[in-house]
């Protein structure tokens, strides 16, 4: 019989995933795997300072995510620095001012190793309510702008004429990444919240014919990274976290030794 706090960090695992694997297709296919790395280490800086102003925490990694992600977007079309190195820029500044802020805060007792890497074990039913309430908005969203976003993966300016509106879609996108950041911060934390988004879709992409059954096929990847993750975390005693990224990894070695499978590029890569 299972203890109720394993049941509950199993429904948030499979939460997650279910949410984390359909935006990590576009992620891959976008090729943004640095971008979405970046957003996640800017919860930390959002956690600092949701703490400092006493906000909540979920509110103020989303703001932070969302100015981040605006910040990129306008910088990047100066072209004053190259993109990578905007990522690269911001990627490790929001993250370290995020720890010497913290640093400051002497009367603040933070757990840095649960921020980092995740705390499932400690979900509560709140934060189950939020995970499961929070991505039916965030799966619906996504389905409501589905076409445009795709659309503008595989052509920008071809649906921009088409009257699609690919970059209100884009913007969107960020907003519903932001969100999935700051819900899944307690169950993998920030350091590997982009492992979580981006393993799954690069293993579904050898079991997918389409790019709708690929999002579909990395969700159930995900949640099955999430229950061997835990299982095995119970099982070995490890880290719950890192121990579903492990997971998550064998799942994708797994999926490259599938080559009967295999589908041609096109039909699950849509750029």
């Amino acid at each position: 019989m299972l203890d109720d706090f394993f049941l509950r960090a199993l429904l948030a695992g499979v939460g997650v995933a279910l949410i984390a694997g359909p935006l990590g297709c576009f992620i891959v296919w976008r090729r943004l795997a640095y971008f979405g790395d970046t957003m996640a280490h800017s919860a930390l800086l959002g956690i600092a300072l949701a703490a400092l102003l006493d906000l909540n925490l979920i509110l103020g990694v989303f703001v932070v995510a969302v100015g981040v992600a605006l910040a990129l977007t306008l910088l990047s079309r100066s072209e004053i620095v190259p993109t990578d190195s905007l990522l690269g820029i911001l990627s490790h500044s929001t993250l370290a001012l995020g720890l010497v802020l913290i640093a400051f805060m002497t009367w603040l007792r933070v757990d840095l190793t649960g921020l980092l890497f995740g705390d499932i074990l400690a979900v509560s039913r709140l934060d189950l309510a939020l995970i499961y309430g929070g991505g039916l908005a965030v799966i619906a969203a996504l389905i409501a702008i589905w076409r445009p976003l795709l659309a503008g993966t595989v052509n920008l300016e071809l649906a921009a004429a088409e009257g699609l509106a690919p970059e209100r879609a884009r913007l969107i996108f960020m907003l519903l990444m932001a969100a999935v950041i700051a819900t899944a911060m307690k169950v993998v934390g920030i350091l590997l919240i982009t492992a979580l988004l981006i393993i799954p879709a690069a293993a579904a992409r050898r079991f997918a014919a389409t790019p709708e059954s690929m999002a579909v096929i990395a969700a159930g990847l995900g949640a099955l990274a999430a229950l061997l993750g835990l299982f095995g975390s119970l099982q070995f005693d490890t880290p719950s976290g890192p121990s579903i990224v492990v997971a998550a990894l064998a799942v994708f070695l797994f999926s490259l030794t599938a080559t009967r499978f295999r589908r041609t590029a096109p039909a699950t890569d849509p750029g």
